[in-house]
């Protein structure tokens, strides 16, 4: 449980430096052009990926996983880049609903893809997930943003969160190996954007790079223990996959409200409760039922 719990502090963390970061001048494609610099950096450090004699162009051509690497190389850029669009044409309440209810595909990857049981004490945590998210997310319409709205992007957050989360799992079953999926998949990730911001021609900034390094420690152990909370509950994938999006959307409601100053309404807090009976039955009433 604690990988889980590490796990959800970090992406939180990477919720506030972004909160903290906005309207500092930076640029957010080229943050996240330095945030999978330094994640593959630290990928290669401290996990020490090893391609058994092979050089990274030949671990890729033969490795049977090379459709993991890169999907999750073009897939992690742009998933943010899309966000990052999202936000800004149909406003942060309904992008943050479209990421959170990614969780659907991850849920049904668990059971058709997966392998895992149904038993009634998981059907009752999904169910009760769903009710949690939908109101950790609700925003009284007057709260919402009333800028363009697209839906394209939004089923593009919802598709392309939801399409990670399964990749993750995918890397979590190659046990040992995942060091080096991780930092290929950092590799082709960072390349894209480099490439993508090259391209474009882009003004570089130091406040974007610093930015973009501290966002790659924390991306980088976000994913990290991520992904050894699936290695731990192998059987049970479900349980990360909902405890992930409901113990972020908690903390991150929490900080919002206690630090920014952030309106919580009364559906936000029954979504709380809802959001706790989740794990109470994913987690410990799971021998009993």
């Amino acid at each position: 449980m604690e990988n889980l719990f590490l796990a959800i502090t970090f992406s939180v963390l990477v919720s506030v430096l972004l909160k903290l970061a906005k309207g500092r001048q930076i640029i957010v494609p080229q943050v996240i052009a330095f945030n999978y610099l330094l994640a593959g950096s630290l990928t290669y450090l401290l996990l020490k990926p090893t391609f058994n004699g092979l050089d990274i162009n030949q671990f890729l051509l033969t490795s049977p996983e090379m459709p993991i690497f890169f999907a999750l190389g073009i897939l992690l850029p742009s998933v943010f880049i899309i966000f990052y669009q999202a936000i800004k044409l149909a406003g942060i309440a309904k992008t943050d609903a479209a990421q959170r209810l990614s969780l659907f595909l991850p849920i049904l990857a668990a059971f058709f893809l997966f392998g895992q049981k149904a038993t009634m004490a998981n059907i009752i945590g999904v169910i009760f997930a769903f009710i949690a998210l939908i109101c950790l997310v609700y925003k009284p319409q007057n709260e919402q943003s009333a800028r363009g709205k697209s839906y394209l992007f939004l089923a593009l957050v919802w598709l392309g969160y939801g399409l990670c989360d399964i990749l993750f799992k995918q890397i979590a079953k190659m046990g040992g190996a995942f060091a080096n999926s991780l930092f290929v998949a950092f590799l082709l990730a960072g390349c894209f954007m480099f490439s993508y911001l090259v391209i474009r021609r882009t003004q570089w900034t130091l406040a974007s790079a610093v930015c973009g390094l501290a966002l790659g420690a924390l991306n980088f152990f976000n994913i990290l223990f991520y992904i050894r909370a699936h290695q731990y509950f192998s059987d049970n994938p479900t349980l990360v996959f909902t405890s992930m999006n409901i113990g972020v959307i908690i903390a991150g409601t929490l900080i919002g409200t206690f630090a920014f100053k952030e309106k919580m309404n009364k559906i936000n807090l029954l979504g709380i409760i809802f959001g706790v009976l989740a794990i109470l039955f994913l987690f410990y009433l799971e021998r009993f039922l």
